[in-house]
């Protein structure tokens, strides 16, 4: 598929006036989850939730990292997601599940994130 870079804006759920703007984050749709530098993570509020959740990395490692929730816009587009505090030495990555959140998918030729497309309903249900 290729590695490519896009640009976001982090946002703390809680105080929408605490961003910081990413210029460079890779995507990459083998990481289920998405990576955001501590310190950065930090200067805007967002606190960690979850701790000491372990991660197995390409190279066969386990290594632990926090998760916090915030708020991930690309573009136009914007979703709420788990965010990785990542250290020193980890990839800044924008992952899978926060692009299904936005409604993005990969285009591997043109090698950048385009629209999804219509979500997914389960069709016409009458309830009562």
């Amino acid at each position: 598929m290729g590695l490519f870079n896009v640009g976001c804006l982090i946002t703390n759920q809680q105080e929408r006036s605490r961003s910081a703007r990413i210029s460079k984050i890779m995507v990459d749709t083998g990481s289920e989850l998405t990576w955001i530098g501590q310190k950065t993570l930090e200067r805007i509020g967002i606190e960690p939730e979850k701790k000491d959740v372990q991660f197995r990395m390409a190279n066969g490692a386990v290594i632990t990292r926090s998760i916090g929730f915030a708020v991930i816009q690309v573009d136009k587009e914007i979703t709420t997601d788990e965010v990785v505090f990542a250290q020193k030495g980890d990839l800044l990555l924008l992952g899978a599940r926060t692009l299904e959140g936005l409604n993005m998918k990969v285009d591997p030729r043109n090698k950048k994130l385009v629209a999804s497309g219509p979500f997914v309903s389960a069709g016409n249900i009458i309830i009562g």
